[in-house]
């Protein structure tokens, strides 16, 4: 039995008993306080998950902890971060949500809130190459997950997936994708060979940044511990551009816009195609990166990858938009979230019949749909196997775009053929103490 289903039955059990204790002594009253049994839209204690949230950065709070905040049987139960002032300001939003009064566990140490006996789950929402060593500790620890997207590098990522089959854990890789209308309307089409058979997948993301840094050190501000962010990352003194947002643009911490916003739009590209559990065989393409300055990654982009079933798919960097092209047409979109269009008005108001393809979703979102799950025991919508393939993808694009040449790659096996460079490049080195 998982260890937060076992708690929650211990909870019932309590519950029980000490009513069954309290009837048994006729004269004597007894009280089951609301904060127990619920109501007022609360549920019960036994339905409560607690949840340590570790990474409270700016989508950590006003995304993740606020997203779970909504969720009434969501009780936060720890907050986490390097930063002391990133604490605070999650403690400030929590109280505005459930009261002045609310307190809970803070720490600048994740390890102290995965080692709790309390918590039930935990979000992460820290820079990504903290995403799988953070993930892996937390399974173990007998922990369900939900974790912020990317994986930082293949191997990672296998392991990830790896380890949430063996521990029976829930893992839903935390993006909104899955949960939005266009995107799960644009996949069902496709799936549903409302375009005839797909041939060509065109894919638009972000380019960027668009200035090299500055990466002269600067003194660690007040409350940072940043021995601790760093953490499996080369030691290097701090820098201005890379604490919060901007970490994304340096190597040590990410794999820039293709790996960020890959993990979008990448994720309903292979949710249309059907190769969700899969990958594509060959990549090449080109790019840009800065030639010196703080950031490193590629700035701009331009691959192409073949899938075995003879699916091309091409990824330009420049805006955010999808474009599915088959035998019979066309459908895709030009922006973030925008209204899908069609090379026929027959395709976008076709109806899917009971016996067609319904692919998985939850319109409420992914931390709704993980609190489900938890219950449930059931995959989220976007679990680890289906994340450490997006990834991928565009793990195999930087490291094409690196080596300068067309790489075959073998999706089962999750190697590159012939190519002892590119196979040494699915992984990295971890800073002592660090391991997975």
């Amino acid at each position: 039995m998982a260890v937060n289903t076992a708690r929650a039955c211990q909870r019932r059990q309590f519950i029980t008993a000490a009513a069954g204790a309290s009837a048994a002594v006729a004269a004597a009253p007894y009280v089951i306080t609301s904060t127990a049994l619920g109501g007022e839209g609360k549920p019960p204690a036994s339905e409560r998950i607690a949840v340590g949230f570790i990474g409270l950065g700016g989508h950590g709070i006003d995304r993740n902890l606020r997203g779970f905040l909504a969720q009434p049987d969501a009780v936060p139960v720890g907050l986490c971060d390097p930063d002391k002032n990133r604490i605070e300001a999650a403690l400030a939003v929590c109280r505005q949500s459930r009261g002045q009064q609310f307190t809970c566990p803070m720490t600048q140490n994740w390890l102290e809130v995965i080692a709790r006996p309390d918590v039930d789950a935990v979000m992460i929402s820290t820079p990504d190459h903290w995403h799988t060593p953070m993930s892996l500790a937390a399974i173990r620890a007998g922990k369900d997950v939900i974790c912020e997207k990317p994986t930082y590098c293949i191997a990672e990522g296998r392991l990830l997936a790896d380890t949430v089959k063996r521990y029976g854990a829930v893992f839903q890789t935390s993006t909104e994708d899955r949960s939005i209308a266009i995107y799960h309307r644009m996949a069902e089409l496709v799936r549903n060979g409302r375009i005839g058979k797909l041939q060509r997948i065109l894919v638009s993301l972000p380019a960027g940044p668009h200035n090299p840094g500055n990466p002269q050190p600067k003194p660690v501000p007040q409350g940072l511990d940043w021995d601790l962010w760093l953490g499996p990352a080369p030691w290097k003194p701090y820098r201005e551009g890379l604490h919060m947002f901007h970490w994304r643009w340096n190597r040590d911490y990410s794999g820039g816009n293709l790996t960020d916003w890959g993990a979008h739009q990448l994720d309903t590209a292979q949710w249309a195609n059907d190769t969700e559990r899969t990958g594509p065989v060959e990549v090449e393409g080109t790019g840009k990166r800065h030639e010196s300055g703080l950031y490193d990654v590629f700035y701009e982009y331009h691959l192409v990858y073949r899938y075995a079933n003879g699916v091309e798919l091409r990824v330009d960097s420049g805006g955010t938009g999808l474009r599915f092209e088959g035998t019979e047409g066309w459908l895709g979109n030009d922006g973030w979230c925008q209204p899908i269009k069609a090379s026929n008005e027959k395709i976008l108001t076709s109806v899917i019949g009971p016996d067609e393809i319904h692919l998985f979703t939850c319109p409420a979102g992914e931390h709704r749909n993980f609190l489900d799950c938890v219950k449930s025991r059931r995959d989220p919508y976007f679990p680890a196997e289906f994340g450490h393939r997006v990834s991928t993808i565009a793990h195999l694009g930087n490291i094409a775009m690196e080596l300068g040449r067309k790489l075959r790659w073998d999706p089962v096996k999750e190697e590159f053929i012939g190519d002892d460079t590119a196979n040494r490049m699915r992984g990295r080195t971890m800073r002592e103490p660090w391991q997975l």
